[in-house]
């Protein structure tokens, strides 16, 4: 791995961090909108590392540095490492606040004053979801490739406004939050590193990007997720925008590596909003998440007392002491005969009662292996989510069971 640096100024207001891999056309157009910034150069400076590209991008690079106060970090070609490559690029960032951007990604002049306005004087944990333009994979603005080689970046808001196809793929859920991501109870899935930005010590307070994401997707909002854990509120900043211009994807590859990550994740936080983006991702109904979300936490207030230890004992009434059993939905009590078993609630003081039997859940997706218990009973306090997620319970529970016993669901 190499370093190198061109005119660090003493004391920048932010750092510039980009990642990129092979796409040095895309990259000098990234450059050319920061060059031209509102804020001082002297303000600010730019971390690019690369990911182990065999094209221009040194070259590319270097043609900035008369106009940028640059930094270039080159790390091998070991696989898709963008998360290590962030982290790299942050310790190499000499700044309190870093800001984000993806290779390609096409900024006016007013974006880290934007940036730096919208995270404020520091004294408010924040992170900021900085617009992202034309970042709609499936639905590519026409002609903007072509219009973007034209123009000023600040240009092509003014000429694409009236055109869904431009407008952030987030921006539906933006308008029905008025713009206020107070607001949601999942704000941190809008978390996308195309462009963000958070001061540094919050940036390393949860170690940053987790590097054992080495697939497309998903490592952004993982952040967002541990950020809003520690208290980071989060805010959206119109201003600070960025143009995603249009590159080649593998679309195929991408969907794989979302799932695979989004698995991911909740191995690594499996609680029921995590399990509800795994559902969702794999079903492509992604924007629903907050909805979803919020259908569980009211659930949750409307059964949090809701006892239902005699429907459990009923229903494994005749089973031996031999009998392997997972519960799903099994509230705060479950028979003594059951301690052993296998607990799910998707109320987390349910789940922490039966210590570290109890698993915070909804039940689609337990983690536990195929057919490793007899009987699965899926109880009564799954009544108000059933409508909405009864055949992918139904599915884990018949993975993970030999049979399944429903009492308290009957559809009569």
């Amino acid at each position: 791995m190499t370093d190198s640096t061109a005119g660090a100024p003493l004391a920048p207001k932010a750092s510039v961090i980009i990642p990129t891999f092979n796409r040095a056309p895309l990259l000098a157009e990234t450059l050319r909108g920061l060059a031209r910034q509102h804020l001082d150069p002297d303000h600010f400076e730019v971390v690019v590392i690369d990911d182990g590209s065999t094209d221009a991008t040194p070259e590319v690079v270097k043609s900035f540095e008369d106009r940028l106060h640059l930094s270039y970090a080159f790390q091998e070609d070991r696989g898709f490492r963008v998360a290590e490559a962030r982290n790299r690029g942050a310790r190499l960032a000499t700044s309190d606040t870093l800001v984000f951007v993806d290779t390609g990604a096409v900024v006016g002049p007013d974006f880290l004053g934007a940036h730096l306005k919208a995270l404020g004087d520091g004294t408010r944990p924040r992170a900021v979801v900085g617009y992202a333009y034309a970042y709609r994979p499936e639905d590519p603005t026409s002609g903007l490739a072509q219009m973007a080689g034209r123009v000023l970046p600040e240009r092509l808001p003014e000429v694409y406004r009236h055109d869904p196809s431009f407008w952030d793929n987030r921006h539906g859920t933006f308008m029905r939050c008025d713009w206020d991501l107070q607001r949601l109870t999942v704000p941190w899935f809008l978390l996308w590193a195309t462009n963000c930005s958070m001061r540094a010590d919050l940036y390393w307070a949860v170690d940053g990007f987790d590097e054992d994401f080495q697939r497309w997707g998903v490592e952004d909002m993982e952040l967002g997720f541990r950020l809003f854990k520690q208290g980071v509120e989060f805010v959206v900043s119109h201003d600070a925008w960025a143009v995603e211009t249009p590159h080649d994807r593998d679309a195929e590859n991408n969907v794989e590596s979302n799932n695979h990550n989004i698995a991911q994740m909740h191995d690594k936080h499996p609680e029921p909003v995590v399990e509800i983006g795994w559902d969702l991702i794999r079903t492509d109904r992604y924007w629903h998440w907050e909805d979803d979300h919020r259908r569980v936490l009211q659930w949750t207030d409307e059964v949090r007392d809701k006892d239902v230890s005699d429907e459990i004992a009923a229903a494994v009434a005749d089973l031996g002491d031999a009998d392997q059993v997972a519960v799903i939905g099994c509230g705060g009590r479950v028979p003594e005969s059951l301690k052993n078993a296998q607990l799910f609630d998707f109320d987390p003081d349910c789940a922490r009662a039966h210590g570290d039997a109890g698993r915070h859940a909804i039940g689609m997706r337990t983690r536990l292996p195929d057919r490793s218990v007899d009987v699965v009973v899926l109880t009564s306090r799954l009544a108000g989510l059933w409508e909405r997620w009864n055949l992918q319970i139904l599915a884990e529970a018949r993975r993970i069971g030999l049979e399944v016993r429903a009492p308290g669901l009957e559809p009569w």
